[in-house]
């Protein structure tokens, strides 16, 4: 992935869903795949979210330096707004 910021919107995108849903082993997966990813390619060495009225604001700690971004929350919640509201599309399977 070659931008920081597509990364980090991705990883909090998907860590929302899991968090929400702990038995989700895919959701679960992904939240790691996209960890590493910002880690291995990004060298991001801590990552801070806080959610302020309408915004989620991302801290990333890299080797050298900080990068912040923002998200609106209506972005980040969308995926998981979906699969609340329908359920029947995003079973889901155990192992």
């Amino acid at each position: 992935m070659r931008s920081l910021q597509d990364a980090v919107y991705n990883w909090l995108t998907i860590k929302l869903v899991a968090d929400n849903r702990p038995e989700d082993q895919a959701a679960l997966d992904t939240t790691t795949f996209f960890r590493e990813l910002l880690t291995e390619e990004h060298n991001v060495i801590d990552i801070h979210v806080h959610r302020k009225e309408e915004m989620y604001f991302v801290t990333c700690k890299l080797e050298k330096g900080e990068r912040n971004y923002r998200f609106p929350t209506e972005l980040i919640d969308c995926i998981y707004d979906q699969m609340e509201q329908n359920p029947e599309r995003y079973q889901n399977y155990p192992i």
